[in-house]
């Protein structure tokens, strides 16, 4: 998260008046960015990743961890640490950093008052050296975190705080519930960032959809866990806003974890990777091929099996996150006719894509979606000023939402050298991929952000996954890879991969063949400075298409991750490559030396055996650990005593201390070339 603005917000009945006035000078600025842009260059892929961590206050004596709310004490001692400014400083949104030699790394506030999101100094190349860099970049990044908190307070990549919003203190200083912008029955207003945008966008959710937010979640039924499960911690006797009337009027669910505000989705962690593309047609690229990827990833990093002080029957956070920002309203859910609203809306602005945008000529009309809800006349004006069909088409979807936070500042004259209305829009679609324009006022390239990972406990499964999404892009435009479905069976996808276990037990629609029929001739750069394209090892897609429902079919991710001999289906004899041997061959085909190709394979092979099972989810070593907890009663709740323990084991995880069940090493990141599980 960037600078943060500041300015007078509207409260959502004003906000409202100047919702079109937003839209219509966003989409001038999009345009803006559209013709200065479109035809720019960059030399080489660079890209950057960005990792969040939820910071914990120890109490060891009375065996507590809570959620330390200092965040702006820690970014302050930051940015005022004298060796930290001498070497250009880290705090982009406190002082004005500057990058010389080798640069620190980037802090900044983030939703919750106990978050922290760090990034690298600078932009990641793809040369070997800055592969190799990550790993230990990152650990420098949860060091110096570290080293400006408390002495009792800790940085964690866990996904959620286990115990957030439970009935008990879990948040130092205690704050009392139900205030006036969240109005939740189990979090203080205190838990958000009090940058004024963020209650801001939290109280204007809320009132335009005319009720909280309702974030149910399964919960897993253990041998003692009572049944049906009615949520314990739930108040149906408050009365301090005229919302509390929703858990009377049927907003808890039975056998359903409860949670009533946006804290409960912005509160969590992940790992996002962006990646600066060479230009805009390798940018659409990526997105269209990189967005089936997306519910794959996002089993295979699975690391939420924790809500509310309970154990959840689902293992990732995606659907908790989309519900807590859902901000339709009854009409836009269908739940009442038409009468004030413009549509029904069938996703969350929280949501899967719900698009393809590249011109490549493989994509098949029938992998759109012919439901795809559009403003046709922002569309227009966007074709009107010569942007082409697919990509009006996409960012006409996008601004079919409302812009919930206005700055009254913002609205005296539009600039078209700024993009504060167009990021309005944008920035609050929250889908699985972004593609982002370059901004007006550097040499930035067109992005593409790949959004769907959860965060793991250690920086070596962090790299790895980071690494891995890196290597992939490279395979994707050096063999031409094509793994379009349709979009309807990746939102599918996303759905299948929220099951408890979905690494191993689940199925997910993916493309059967994913190679050309012929090699494109277009050179793509290589980290070693070859651009000759590598011929792919694999043969070539037949030349003719036939029906869309033949070129898919179920897989389980061990199959897609590694690949098959034959493919799962017993009608088909076809194999299907795997997405790690896949990466094999493009650095087989570069001059990569040993040690090198060592580091990676430590990557590879985390991938892949988390894939086949031989090494744990996050997930379910947290199920595993709770399980095995003395004090737990094999009742879905996760006690004070528990989560205690379990915070202090993921701390010592990343210390080395254990994790077998998910490195396949005594200690974390460690063993050479084709370490065994």
């Amino acid at each position: 998260m960037g600078l943060l603005a500041l300015g007078t917000p509207l409260d959502w009945p004003e906000a409202k008046k100047d919702a079109n006035q937003v839209r219509e000078w966003g989409i001038e600025q999009l345009l803006s960015i559209w013709r200065k842009a479109k035809g720019k260059e960059r030399d080489a892929l660079l890209w950057g990743d960005e990792v969040e961590y939820i910071v914990v206050a120890y109490n060891d004596k009375e065996r507590k961890a809570l959620l330390s709310l200092r965040q702006a004490d820690i970014l302050l001692a930051l940015s005022k640490d004298e060796e930290l400014v001498k070497h250009g400083g880290c705090v982009p949104a406190l002082q004005n950093v500057t990058r010389d030699g080798e640069a620190l790394p980037a802090f900044h506030p983030e939703f919750g008052r106990f978050m922290l999101e760090a990034t690298p100094g600078k932009p990641w190349g793809i040369g070997f050296k800055d592969l190799l860099d990550v790993e230990p970049n990152m650990k420098w990044r949860r060091q110096i975190a570290k080293d400006h908190m408390a002495d009792n307070e800790s940085p964690i990549t866990l996904t959620t705080y286990p115990r957030l919003g439970a009935p008990e203190v879990f948040t130092s200083p205690h704050f009392p519930t139900s205030g006036p912008k969240l109005r939740s029955q189990f979090l203080p207003d205190e838990i958000a960032n009090p940058h004024i945008r963020f209650p801001t966008l939290a109280a204007n959710i809320r009132s335009r959809r005319g009720r909280k937010v309702e974030v149910n979640v399964p919960v897993f039924r253990d041998k003692n866990t009572p049944w049906p499960w009615k949520d314990p911690t739930v108040n149906y006797d408050l009365h301090n806003w005229p919302e509390d009337d929703d858990v009377r009027n049927g907003a808890v669910k039975e056998n359903h974890i409860y949670m009533d505000a946006m804290a409960f989705g912005m509160g969590s962690c992940c790992l996002q990777i962006t990646f600066q593309a060479k230009n805009i047609t390798e940018g659409r690229r990526l997105y269209d091929q990189l967005s089936p990827l997306g519910p794959i990833m996002l089993a295979l990093t699975a690391a939420t099996p924790l809500y509310k002080g309970f154990v959840a029957d689902t293992d990732v956070r995606w659907n908790q996150i989309s519900a807590a920002v859902d901000d339709r309203t009854a009409e836009e859910l269908g739940e009442l006719p038409l009468k004030n609203d413009r549509w029904r809306i069938p996703k969350s602005r929280y949501a899967s894509n719900s698009t393809y945008i590249s011109q490549d000529p493989r994509l098949r009309r029938e992998y759109l979606d012919p439901d795809l809800v559009v403003d046709e006349r922002l569309k227009q004006r966007l074709l009107d000023g010569g942007m082409d069909d697919l990509l009006a088409t996409h960012f006409a979807h996008l601004f079919i939402r409302d812009p919930l936070v206005i700055f009254t500042e913002d609205l005296h004259q539009l600039d078209l050298d700024k993009t504060d209305h167009f990021e309005n829009l944008q920035s609050t679609n929250w889908q699985h991929m972004r593609f982002k324009p370059p901004p007006s006022d550097n040499d930035i390239g067109w992005r593409v952000e790949f959004r769907p990972m959860e965060v793991q406990i250690t920086d070596f499964e962090n790299a790895a996954f980071s690494v891995f999404m890196v290597l992939i892009t490279r395979a994707i435009l050096s063999f031409d890879l094509n793994f379009y479905i349709p979009i309807a069976k990746v939102t599918e996808n996303m759905q299948a991969a929220h099951a408890r276990n979905a690494v191993l037990d689940g199925k997910f629609h993916f493309r059967k063949n994913p190679f050309p029929p012929r090699h494109i001739k277009t050179p793509h750069p290589h980290p070693n400075g070859d651009n000759s394209i590598p011929a792919s090892p694999y043969p070539s897609s037949p030349p003719s298409p036939g029906p869309i429902e033949d070129e898919y079919e179920p897989m389980t991710i061990a199959t897609i991750i590694n690949g098959s001999s034959s493919s799962p289906s017993s009608s088909s004899n076809t194999s299907f490559p795997g997405l790690v041997p896949l990466v094999e061959s493009y650095l087989n085909s570069l001059n990569v030396d040993v040690e090198t190709r060592c580091a990676l394979t430590r990557y590879l092979e985390l991938i892949r055996h988390r894939a086949d099972g031989r090494l744990w989810t996050a997930a379910r070593w947290i199920r595993e650990f709770v399980g095995r907890h003395a004090e737990y009663k094999a009742d879905s709740v996760v006690g004070e005593g528990v989560c205690f323990d379990l915070l202090k084991a993921v701390e010592g995880l990343e210390r080395g201390e254990g994790g077998r069940e998910m490195f396949g090493v005594g200690e974390v990141g460690k063993g050479g070339c084709g370490a065994g599980v």
